[in-house]
């Protein structure tokens, strides 16, 4: 039988189909509708999973949901009756949002026994940060580790600390809300003007162009003393932690920063502009301390347990510039990193949690690829482009296919590269990528300019084969999964000068032959002409877009954009 496990209903939501044999299919909605962020039961993903499946409803054993709506509204409604005396008008505003919210999700509650279609289908809610850790633990190669969760909230919870043993998981230590350091990276990515939940990775990569000079302000913001759990200094903050950006004139002050940009962002007036040096110095100095912050807290339980293993999942370890500290500033001998860290990672823990904690079925291999996405077959592509009135090649053979990719790669050509099952997670690994040679001229500016419509400062992946990355950089497993970050050794420092991080750090994709056989043959041939079997890898994605799932959104972005080439199944494209 089989765990269908859900993400929140509230946003970022998710589909995973769990059997005995392992994933057999999850996706995120928001892929699957072409939008951004979706909401609510995820319908189409949820459809496609019992379709990759083969089984109907009855082939369900049960829906695992990775929140308690319940439990969620009572922490809030708590959290807000303190701070009512501080700020009673805007507590009253939140409490009756997280009434609408609890409704809402209510009744998602009783929509999904309707799609179930049998009123006797077992739904279970557990703890977000619950399945967060379950997400993370159940996915490693790890007997017994540390488990650390941190995002902005869940269910009331901004965090937690679990020890996983076996097939068992416990929650040691719980973090409430709004004791979070990742609400506070989401306040300081609003306040140096990019968008909150879902701009973060902008401040990241921007926090690496600056001096953490504020480093220390934010440590005694975020907590008391090293190694304790995160608890704000309420100082800092308005009263009732009311308004969109919720620091006060005490933090303004702090950092030299008109105390009227904070009210602006309540209004339609135009905000005041942060000077571009502060804005780095502030995206520095939140993020390297809530690295430091989250690498004391491992390290304390580290002690505590004796566990030498640590598994990481959460909103905030999307972040590879916070995973790489923990990394290198914790005593675990394995730290693995849940791909798809985000909510979306949720869906997966709540069926993992099911199998392995409460049923005590034996745990299963490590996950080891993400491609649990839709694909399609030959006949399929060629339907999309016919009815699309493309002009395309076809190619009998892999190999013919690997030459053309090849040649075009040497020829400084952008190559969207679309093959097998779409992957899970926010993150290109291989199966929809696009592709260009590190060496081209102008490579970044023409991905910048004409595809990704994004900023300079923003890094691309760099893929290298799994048997030669070690001669170019220094990583860890994580690397496989492009959730941390590389450091060059001189020769790929020579090689890679254009696409170096601060520190001689990179954005690593380390490649590995079982996982993805295709892309490391085509590293491998490429490196026997190139200087080396690395390729450029970012999304395959329009601006504003998810990453594309159906050959019809390749064949849309590859027309839409400044693709040069598009490598789909077996078929290919070109623009002349």
């Amino acid at each position: 039988m089989n765990i269908l496990g859900l993400s929140g209903l509230v946003h970022d939501s998710a589909a995973a189909l769990l059997s005995d044999s392992g994933i057999v299919a999850a996706m995120e909605e928001s892929k699957l509708v072409r939008s951004r962020t979706a909401a609510g039961i995820p319908r189409e993903a949820i459809r496609y999973c019992l379709e990759r499946a083969g089984t109907g409803w009855s082939g369900v054993e049960c829906v695992s949901v990775a929140s308690r709506p319940l439990r969620a509204w009572a922490r809030q409604a708590w959290l807000r009756t303190r701070l009512t005396p501080f700020a009673p008008i805007p507590s009253g505003y939140y409490q009756t949002k997280a009434l609408g919210e609890l409704g809402r999700e209510l009744n998602n509650g009783r929509l999904l026994h309707l799609l179930g279609e049998s009123p006797h289908l077992r739904v279970l809610h557990l703890e977000h940060h619950l399945c967060h850790a379950a997400s993370a633990f159940y996915a490693s190669a790890a007997d017994r580790a540390v488990v650390l969760t941190l995002d902005e909230q869940g269910d009331g919870r901004a965090g937690s600390i679990a020890l996983g043993e076996g097939t068992r998981l416990r929650i040691l230590r719980s973090i409430s809300f709004p004791h979070s350091p990742a609400w506070i990276f989401s306040q300081v990515t609003d306040l140096i003007g990019f968008t909150p939940h879902g701009d973060e990775h902008k401040t990241q990569w921007l926090g690496l162009e600056g001096e953490p000079v504020f480093e220390k302000l934010f440590l005694e913001l975020l907590r008391r003393s090293p190694g304790k759990l995160p608890r704000l200094a309420t100082s800092y903050f308005n009263g009732g932690l009311a308004g969109r950006i919720a620091f006060s004139a005490k933090f303004y002050r702090a950092v030299g920063v008109d105390p009227a940009i904070g009210k602006a962002a309540e209004s339609d007036s135009p905000r005041p502009q942060i000077p571009d040096p502060l804005r780095k110095q502030l995206a520095a100095s939140v993020q390297q301390a809530c690295a430091k912050v989250a690498a004391e807290l491992a390290e304390r339980y580290r002690k505590q347990t004796g566990a030498k293993s640590l598994c990481l999942a959460g909103g905030l370890f999307l972040n590879p510039v916070v995973v790489s500290h923990v990394e290198r500033n914790t005593g675990f001998d394995h730290v693995f990193v849940q791909p798809a860290a985000g909510n979306e990672g949720t869906a997966l823990g709540a069926a993992w949690y099911v199998r392995h904690h409460l049923q005590r079925s034996p745990r299963q291999a490590p996950v080891a690829q993400l491609d649990w996405g839709p694909s399609y077959s030959s006949q399929e592509i060629k339907q999309v482009l016919d009815n699309c009135k493309a002009r395309y090649r076809f190619h009998v053979s892999e190999e013919q296919s690997l030459e053309e990719t090849i040649q075009l790669l040497g020829a400084g050509k952008i190559v969207g590269w679309y093959h097998g099952a779409a992957e899970f997670g926010p993150r290109a690994l291989g199966n929809r990528s696009l592709l260009a040679s590190p060496w081209a001229p102008y490579v970044k500016e023409n991905l910048n300019e004409y595809v990704k419509h994004r900023e300079a400062f923003r890094p691309f992946a760099i893929s290298v084969t799994s048997e030669r990355a070690a001669e170019f950089f220094d990583f860890s497993p994580a690397a496989r999964f492009m959730a941390t970050l590389g450091f060059a050794k001189p020769e790929a420092a020579r090689l890679l000068e254009g696409f170096l991080l601060p520190g001689g750090r990179v954005r690593l994709h380390v490649v590995d032959r079982r996982a993805n056989p295709l892309l490391w043959r085509l590293l491998e041939r490429f490196g026997q002409l190139a200087a080396a079997p690395m390729l450029v890898n970012t999304s395959f994605n329009l601006f504003g877009e998810p990453l594309v799932v159906s050959p019809r959104d390749a064949v849309r972005s590859y027309f839409c954009s400044g693709i040069d080439a598009l490598i789909i199944g077996s078929f290919s494209l070109a623009k002349t």
